[in-house]
């Protein structure tokens, strides 16, 4: 066997990438390419002669380079980053080139091709953490230089990055030379702030917090539910707290395995802070690493890693938890905390993983995956009868079977899922979660008052659950309140606008219901892969503004779905309270075609 021969040396590793590189090829793959070669040709290549750098390999929207020293790095990173700015100056911010650099000092492996190790490893990570035309470098590199150039430096703390176990210390660089305190002692909190990326009159009152998807570093991909499992419980935990805004688990998870900026994330988001972290699990040991980032001055308020045992990984959850609301203590109203508090789980660290799993097959909306994950409430429930959590998870494969139509026996589906959602409640009465499932399932048995009843226990146990202002909207809609129901979908879509089809499809049903027929059928073409049974109220508002030919083909469509569907049967389980609107609704049914 012919054995890989490696030099092992230590070099300055530089990593560099345009931002925003996918969005400019989107727009014109012609002028994004011209643009990236005349930097390569102009620029790039002759200054890493200049200042004695190997290019190790190109990828696709940047390069690895190696130097024999920091100082060679950062002259070459220097020079070209000013040069590159000065060829961006007079363009449009849509058409500029803007790399990011990171430079690392460490061991490095190589052969012909490439260069290995944990020092190229976090020389890529330190790139993804500078802004566009920005410079950011290692501890160990700033050891190097602090006093050798004319720039300044800010002291970003240390670093929980991807795929490495030990907090990086990362420095970014200045370049406009004003200099600030470097003292290795300094604590990232004391450091003056920077001037704000984040426009603060657009973030909300309270403070916000968005709380992204722990990596899953224990590189077996059948592991991944536990991550997410982990990001999942945190942003429960801290949405409990009615002075913190949490945004919502659909929003934060639309960045999962994706490279975030995080100055950027805050602007899309409308968040002051972010939790990120990592999951790595072997055996019967865990280990969590968290860190906290205000947002807008990109300063680390707090990091710290987590080596237990699995059954303590409750424990860790709510310390993660404690140790958010403390650190912005006065601004969250930390004697909330027992209050707050819900006893929604398990000791059985089995029964845990069981109910995670069943989450995300559940996720998959398939018949299929609902069954299976069905299976896992159950054994879940048998290994941990007192375990609200699955019940309610449990409860809502019965609903959505009754809703997509999976069942035979409607009626009984419905009634099964009472039950276990009951039994959540009963187990749990601080759970807002189950209490938010009772409501939906006595609303879709038409019992609108002790739905409503429910709901609302849920919204007063965590207001800042999106979901339970739109069950409630939709609720209101029955009752003959539609003016304000699309009040209370319109709160639901700040507190959370992504991943919101099915909460901005009561829109339609809203306006319908209000007699505001042109609108309705505008919140119809809004959406975007609009759930099925939205197009009984879509032909309704067609059929009622005339337009029958439109409402008969929207009402074809909803048959597909619904191929069994009988108006008379139908009928029969409206829940509107007020008669008029049940035959409003009925009317606009039968001139859609609607079969009897």
């Amino acid at each position: 066997m012919i054995q890989q021969s490696f030099d092992r040396r230590l070099a300055a590793v530089v990593a560099a990438d345009v931002a925003g590189y996918s969005r400019m090829m989107s727009h014109d793959e012609d002028a994004t390419m011209a643009a990236w070669w005349s930097s390569r040709r102009d620029i790039i290549d002759p200054k890493m002669a200049e200042h004695r750098g190997r290019i190790v390999k190109h990828t696709g929207d940047g390069f690895l380079a190696e130097f024999p020293s920091c100082l060679d790095a950062m002259r070459f990173a220097l020079s070209m980053q000013t040069e590159i700015g000065e060829r961006n100056s007079p363009l449009p911010p849509d058409r500029r080139m803007d790399f990011r650099v990171g430079i690392n000092l460490g061991d490095i492996m190589a052969d012909d091709e490439d260069i290995y190790g944990d020092g190229v490893n976090i020389a890529a990570r330190i790139e993804a953490l500078a802004e566009p035309g920005g410079i950011c470098v290692s501890g160990t590199v700033f050891d190097q230089i602090r006093n050798r150039l004319p720039v300044g430096y800010e002291d970003l703390g240390e670093q929980m990055v991807k795929n490495i176990d030990t907090p990086i210390r990362v420095y970014r660089v200045r370049l406009n030379g004003e200099e600030e305190d470097t003292s290795s002692d300094r604590t990232p909190t004391a450091q003056p702030a920077r001037t704000p990326a984040v426009d603060l009159d657009a973030l909300p009152d309270r403070p916000s917090i968005a709380v992204l998807p722990f990596d899953n570093m224990g590189g077996d991909p059948e592991q991944e539910y536990f991550a997410d499992g982990m990001t999942e419980d945190i942003i429960t935990e801290l949405s409990r707290f009615q002075d913190l805004l949490v945004i919502a688990r659909n929003s934060v998870f639309t960045y999962k395995g994706r490279a975030v900026n995080i100055q950027q994330l805050s602007r899309e988001l409308k968040v002051r802070y972010v939790l990120e972290g990592s999951v790595r699990k072997s055996g019967n040991r865990v280990r969590i690493a968290a860190q906290l980032i205000d947002a807008v001055t990109g300063h680390h308020l707090w990091a710290e890693r987590f080596d237990r045992d699995l059954e303590d990984v409750f424990a860790v959850q709510d310390e993660v938890t404690r140790r958010i609301v403390a650190t912005l203590a006065g601004k969250v109203a930390a004697t909330e905390q027992q209050r707050a508090r819900a006893n929604d789980r398990t000791d059985n660290l089995r029964a845990y993983e069981l109910v995670l799993r069943g989450r995300e097959l559940w996720f998959r909306f398939t018949p299929e995956d609902n069954l299976e994950a069905r299976r896992l409430y159950e054994r879940a429930i048998e290994l941990d009868p007192d375990y609200a959590r699955a019940y309610g998870s449990l409860a809502w494969t019965y609903m959505i079977e009754y809703d997509r139509h999976w069942t035979d026996n409607p009626e009984e589906t419905l009634d099964r899922a009472l039950e276990f959602a009951r039994k959540g409640v009963d187990v749990n009465p601080m759970s807002h979660s189950n209490f938010l499932t009772l409501g939906q399932v006595l609303m879709s048995q038409g019992r609108l008052d002790k739905a409503v009843n429910a709901v609302n226990k849920g919204i007063e146990l965590n207001p800042n659950d999106a979901d339970g202002y739109a069950f409630l909207a939709f609720a209101n809609c029955y009752l003959g309140e539609p003016e304000k129901a699309i009040e209370l979908i319109e709160h639901s879509l700040q507190l959370n606008s992504s991943s919101s089809t099915w909460r901005r499809a009561f829109f339609v049903t809203a306006y319908f219901v209000a007699r505001r027929y042109e609108q309705a059928v505008d919140a119809m073409y809004r959406l975007e892969s609009p759930p099925f049974y939205i197009y009984r109220w879509f032909s309704a508002a067609l059929a009622h503004l005339g337009r029958t030919e439109e409402a008969r083909a929207a009402f074809k469509e909803y048959l597909q779905h619904n191929p069994g569907f009988s108006l008379a049967k139908h009928l029969e389980t409206l829940r509107f309270r007020k008669p008029e609107d049940a035959e409003h609704y009925a009317e606009g049914l039968r001139k859609a075609g609607a079969p009897e």
